[in-house]
């Protein structure tokens, strides 16, 4: 069973003004996945906030940590230069997948400036801030990850089709 944790960008959720629902959401899909949803938390969409919380996760060797908000134009958000900070080595596709497909749902997917990628055995996936995006970006993407989840902690080594 791979750990998880879940963190979700908004400056109105960390004061309280705004239930979390993405991040509720992300949790629900990933236990109903068999994921063990160890940490989920809600920062302000802070670069120094969103670090801090995504680096304690990967030290506390979590494999999967999945954020939610603050992927926008917005000049709050902050997300994926946070990101970029704590990664050591992109994952592109992933990224590239959930704007491909949600980009058949809504040309705004094109908006989207979410990256994702590995520090140590931890995988950081940004998420769309919506529930009705996060949902449909879960679909796409989960199927895959446990694959590479289990190549980057040496689980195993193959990919390539029998």
């Amino acid at each position: 069973m791979f750990t998880a944790g879940v963190l979700t960008a908004s400056d109105k959720g960390a004061k309280g003004e705004r239930a979390d629902e993405s991040g509720k959401l992300i949790a629900l899909e990933l236990e109903k996945l068999g994921y063990n949803v160890v940490e989920k938390i809600v920062v302000q969409d802070e670069i120094d906030e969103i670090t801090s919380a995504l680096e304690e996760m990967v030290d506390r060797g979590i494999n999967l940590i999945l954020t939610t908000g603050g992927t926008g134009f917005s000049k709050r958000d902050v997300t994926p230069e946070a990101t970029k900070i704590v990664i050591e080595r992109e994952t592109p596709g992933i990224s590239e997948a959930i704007r491909h497909f949600s980009f058949q749902i809504t040309k705004k997917a094109m908006l989207s400036r979410a990256v994702s990628g590995i520090k140590k055995d931890s995988l950081i996936i940004n998420m769309p801030g919506s529930p009705k995006a996060v949902k449909e970006s879960m679909d796409i993407i989960m199927p895959s990850i446990e694959h590479g989840l289990e190549i980057l902690l040496g689980l195993t080594g193959e990919c390539a089709r029998k």
